[in-house]
């Protein structure tokens, strides 16, 4: 078992803080609301909508929220269209960017994203620039009080690729369709408390940085947090 974390060096949603919690709900929203229209609003007969109604619950939004949203998607019209679209480019020393949107306006996020990357002293590449540095990946964090021997067995018999773990929680790696296997094995032993669950990019290389060229790549990534449009955004940046 090793000593750290790995999906800490380029996922930033921890510690969210509660002013910050509606907007994470509305994201989680659109997000369920693409899922159930894109395929089934059943989370049952569509993995997808499945994956991310685990996130949302890992995330503490509310069950309600989470019907809202499947059951706006059934009786969504013609004219609502929200799609996926990723950006990729590079932020100061080359630290590499993936940003996932989720829009009704291409034009419009485009020129916001790009916008971002210009001011904050980035570049926005073309598709596939920075995308072949990451790894889907499924993500799992739980809290240190289950015990260590059973959580590390119980994982990896499940499909887990490695179980990490620090002061407070463990965090569980595993191939991006293993992850409600993991969950439900994890479950099994009674774990009921799911900090994190969800599918994720990591990078498989990671760059290091002095602290100002980090605080220009986080002011980046701040910026790009702000936009409504953008969904989720990975980066190899070195934590």
């Amino acid at each position: 078992m090793s000593g750290h974390s790995k999906w800490a060096t380029i996922h930033r949603k921890k510690g969210v803080l509660d002013q910050a919690r509606g907007k994470v709900f509305q994201k989680l929203a659109k997000e369920l609301y693409v899922a159930a229209k894109l395929g089934t609003p059943d989370p049952d007969s569509n993995a997808a909508l499945r994956l991310v109604v685990e996130k949302a619950k890992a995330a503490n939004m509310p069950k309600d929220n989470i019907q809202k949203a499947i059951d706006k998607a059934k009786g969504a019209t013609e004219g609502e269209n929200f799609e996926s679209v990723r950006y990729e480019g590079y932020g100061p020393s080359g630290v590499a960017i993936m940003v996932d949107c989720l829009t009704d306006n291409r034009n419009r996020t485009a020129s916001q994203v790009r916008s971002a990357f210009t001011k904050r002293g980035g570049n926005l590449g073309t598709d596939g620039s920075v995308s072949y540095l990451f790894k889907r990946t499924g993500i799992i964090e739980i809290p240190v009080e289950y015990n260590e021997d059973e959580v590390l067995l119980t994982s990896l018999d499940a499909g887990a690729l490695d179980v990490s773990k620090n002061e407070e929680t463990y965090e569980i790696t595993m191939p991006a369709e293993n992850l409600v296997s993991v969950k439900e094995a994890l479950e099994s032993i009674g774990v009921k408390e799911f900090l994190t669950c969800e599918v994720t990019y990591l990078a498989t290389n990671t760059i290091e940085a002095d602290e100002e060229t980090r605080e220009k790549v986080e002011g980046l990534l701040d910026t790009l947090e702000e936009l409504d449009d953008v969904n989720e955004i990975y980066h190899n940046l070195k934590v």
